[in-house]
């Protein structure tokens, strides 16, 4: 078993206070993210679950032990960095190899075990080259199998995927998920990337200045943000200003430049907005009879394939973007008069 606790952990350079008494609790098989913008502290917390940094205060546990202050090289972790971190002059199989030999594995158990988990990542036909020889995404499966290789209780991953393209992201994103699944241990990945962690996550903490702003899952974060910060980090909401007129059991009626909307949450004594991702904006070409629907203009249409996104001009002057399928595209040009409707899974979210 692997399971993490975070309890309570501080970290400050100076004055300034990366990581600010947070606590959280990571199962053990899980894939738990940590996300946020740079500088929210998500790296300096895995290092500090790693062993490379020490916390100033509150601790770390993996199951019942007390690892706070455990030496990196003693908590049995493995560890993919972001610019893969491989020897240069080691051969693909020697650099998988190398925790093997540290931990005085015999020789037919090494060669047993490296073929295996290079097999696992189709790197087998490349065993002989060395990092320099080879391309990024091949490097980056080095990295990952030279990880797994120890068989360690927890894997720590460092923005593994940042340095490639678009297409092999995708691609790496299912075979360390596979392979994390395949050895049932828990891991733990950093990123700044919102699609990377909504696909690949059982649950995410988004970071901000140091402590959590939410902790879900990914369609819990996606569909049910607690925050402006959340809503607008994950999938880009447009946030937008409201007077609620009155709360209807879980919903609220609120007014939006000149219309109403009836949206997801209550009223509370925190200052709100309206959370409204662009696929929950529907466009009419009139108004309706209880007066539920905005007015805006085109400003301009883009088309995509699969959707067209418009940029909308509120009546208050708000721009705002809706995305409509392309099966459903009214295909609008700029300077026409249109009416919002917004989906009950807009909500509000403390501003």
């Amino acid at each position: 078993m692997a399971k993490i606790t975070v309890d309570g952990v501080v970290k400050r350079y100076g004055d300034a206070t990366i990581i600010d008494g947070l606590s959280l609790q990571i199962a053990h098989g899980e894939f738990f993210t940590l996300l946020g913008p740079s500088g929210c502290g998500k790296t300096t917390l895995l290092r500090m679950i790693a062993g490379f940094i020490t916390p100033d205060a509150g601790r770390i546990l993996l199951d019942d032990q007390d690892i706070t202050y455990l030496p990196a090289h003693k908590r049995d972790t493995g560890m993919v960095f972001q610019d893969y971190a491989l020897f240069p002059d080691k051969t693909v199989f020697d650099n998988v190899a190398y925790g093997l030999r540290v931990r005085k594995f015999s020789g037919a158990q090494i060669k047993q075990k490296v073929e295996h988990l290079l097999d696992r990542v189709e790197l087998g036909h490349l065993a002989k080259r060395t990092p320099g020889e080879l391309s990024g995404g091949q490097r980056q499966r080095v990295a990952l199998a030279r990880a797994l290789v120890i068989e360690p209780r927890v894997l720590l991953m460092d923005e593994p995927l940042s340095n490639l393209d678009a297409k092999l992201r995708i691609q790496m994103r299912d075979v360390i998920r596979q392979l994390q699944q395949e050895a049932n241990i828990t891991a733990i990945f950093v990123t700044h990337d919102q699609e990377e962690a909504l696909s690949m996550s059982d649950r995410i903490a988004l970071l901000r200045n140091g402590r959590i702003d939410q902790l879900d899952t990914p369609e819990g974060l996606y569909a049910r943000p607690r925050t402006a910060y959340a809503a607008d980090f994950i999938g880009a909401a447009n946030l937008i200003e409201v007077q609620t007129l009155l709360s209807k059991g879980e919903n609220s009626l609120v007014t939006i430049a000149g219309g109403q909307a009836l949206v997801s949450g209550q009223t509370s004594t925190k200052k709100s907005q309206l959370a409204a991702r662009p696929e929950h904006i529907s466009l009419h070409d009139q108004a309706s009879d209880d007066f539920s629907r905005v007015p805006a203009e085109i400003v301009y249409r883009r088309y995509l394939g699969f959707k067209a996104t418009y940029a909308l001009r509120l009546d208050d002057g708000r721009i705002i973007n809706a995305d409509i399928s392309a099966a459903s595209d009214p295909a609008y040009s700029p300077g026409n008069r249109v009416f919002l409707s917004f989906s009950p899974d807009c909500r509000l979210v403390e501003a």
